[in-house]
């Protein structure tokens, strides 16, 4: 099952560039570990050392963030598209 992942600009260089990239996975977990056989070191930026999603990355499926759904265990179909978005900070 093949599922589209939109890639931060800060992500990109593990990615040779490219902004959407297709990887297989049952769930957002299974996608994560796709993606970091594809492209090495994009999990560590993701995840932490326990394997919980880092507090600044907020991923979507379809629009809909995971926190809300089933969390890394969300499950993808053929066709999905998940967006990585990192927090932003800052201002006065």
């Amino acid at each position: 099952m093949s599922v589209t992942v939109k890639i931060p600009t800060p992500l990109r260089r593990l990615t040779q560039g490219k902004d959407k990239v297709a990887v297989e996975g049952e769930d957002v977990k299974l996608l994560i570990e796709s993606l970091d056989k594809a492209h090495p070191g994009i999990r560590d930026r993701l995840c932490d050392e326990t394997g919980a999603l880092r507090h600044f990355v907020n991923i979507y499926v379809n629009g809909e963030d995971i926190r809300y759904l089933g969390g890394v265990t969300t499950k993808l179909k053929t066709g999905d598209e998940v967006s990585i978005v990192p927090a932003v900070a800052g201002g006065e």
